[in-house]
């Protein structure tokens, strides 16, 4: 691997490519905020704007500014982002709505979901790095504070499922919670301790209820004392891409606190789902879903390549080789770019595809919607040129 030349094409593709789309095609600058429903050739599909997204992108364009240059263009993208978070996604019990019409109306409120507001802590506490302006910190924190009670207080979120008649709990609010502290974490130096503690107790619960030795697995739902729901269809599936962001947050506390279970935690994690998520018959790529017994699985949409678990995997594999030095994490790191090259990347209007079939046909494609935008794709390449610049590779 030639280090120098992969941090630069990073840039090249944050800069030229990936960021530079969504500054054209997305960005509100009359109305504030950015749009994610786009077309192949960025125009627009839908004029209501992902709450999700106004955080994901404060995010992403507080920390390009940080990390690649501190371009005014970025900031002030992040200045439009926020503005419009603070002004339009939060209802008046302090809950933020989950989709806003272009002028920042009510459209769509989840109440079973903390989501939204984890997206705006992650983008608060960004920005709050890139502007200087503390008030951003003390907002994210007091904003993971509601999260916390949200999670923790019986009847605030509404369940999915009925819990009388099938209680469950699921691997995916303790997961983006390890990487939302992460990122509080570094803009407010003075809770380090408080939030390292706080994802201690969130890996905990992870390898507790979710991770099966038995199974080789990460289990995305469980019963309430971690037993196989193995009767039911949503307790057989493992989401490969979910599991091994999961894996590479772990192994990222591991490195940051020089823990060697951690470590080892996060290794294990994506040695499991790399063997169950790479798609070795159709060509590569990191399939959809898997049922953990092998049965056959009802979503429709079970064995396609969404565009978001090939970063993961990515950044998973990168990391692991800098940690490690094992060749296998570099081969598969090497496997999964150049599945993402030769399919997702579209070179004729910019950005990536984000769809496809389980055969490598593309299923759709839009740039964007209410779930693919200015996130995965950015932090990839922002990720790789981390782990290039601090591992030294």
């Amino acid at each position: 691997m030639n280090a120098e030349a992969l941090k630069n094409e990073c840039r090249e593709m944050l800069e030229d490519n990936i960021l530079s789309f969504w500054l054209k095609h997305g960005m509100d600058w009359e109305n504030g905020g950015i749009y994610t429903a786009l077309n192949r050739d960025g125009s627009r599909l839908d004029s209501d704007k992902s709450v999700w997204f106004q955080g994901r992108a404060l995010w992403t364009f507080s920390t390009s500014y940080l990390e690649l240059g501190r371009k005014k263009e970025y900031l002030d993208a992040a200045d439009n982002l926020v503005q419009f978070i603070d002004k339009y996604c939060f209802d008046s019990d302090g809950r933020m709505f989950f989709i806003v019409s272009k002028e920042g109306k009510p459209v769509v409120k989840r109440l079973r979901y903390f989501f939204s507001e984890a997206f705006a802590i992650m983008g608060y506490a960004a920005y709050s790095r890139a502007s200087g302006d503390t008030i951003y910190r003390d907002k994210a924190f007091s904003l993971f504070e509601r999260v916390d009670y949200m999670r923790k207080t019986e009847g605030v979120l509404i369940p999915k499922v009925n819990q009388e008649t099938e209680p469950s709990i699921s691997f995916g609010g303790p997961m983006i919670l390890i990487n939302v502290l992460s990122e509080l974490r570094k803009a407010y130096p003075e809770k380090e301790e408080w939030c390292t503690q706080y994802i201690s107790e969130l890996i905990s619960e992870i390898e507790k209820y979710f991770v099966k030795d038995d199974l080789k697995c990460v289990l995305e739902t469980v019963a309430p004392d971690g037993s196989f729901m193995k009767d039911h269809n949503s307790g057989r599936i493992i989401n490969p891409g979910h599991a091994i962001e999961g894996a590479w947050f772990i192994m990222s506390e591991g490195v940051y606190r020089n823990d060697s279970h951690l470590i080892e935690l996060g290794k294990k994690i994506l040695d499991w789902h790399w063997e169950k998520g790479w798609d070795r018959e159709y060509g590569g790529g990191i399939i959809q879903y898997r049922d953990v017994l092998n049965l056959p699985l009802s979503e429709y949409h079970q064995d396609m390549k969404f565009w978001w678990p090939q970063c993961e995997a990515s950044i998973a594999n990168l990391l692991s080789f800098a940690v490690t030095k094992e060749k296998k994490y570099l081969e598969h790191f090497e496997e999964t770019m150049k599945y993402i090259k030769e399919r997702f990347v579209d070179k004729e209007y910019g950005e990536w595809f984000g769809y496809f079939h389980r055969d490598g046909t593309l299923s759709t494609p839009v740039k964007g919607n209410f779930y693919k935008g200015p996130f995965h794709i950015p932090r990839l390449y922002l990720k790789m040129i981390e782990i290039i610049t601090s591992f030294s590779l």
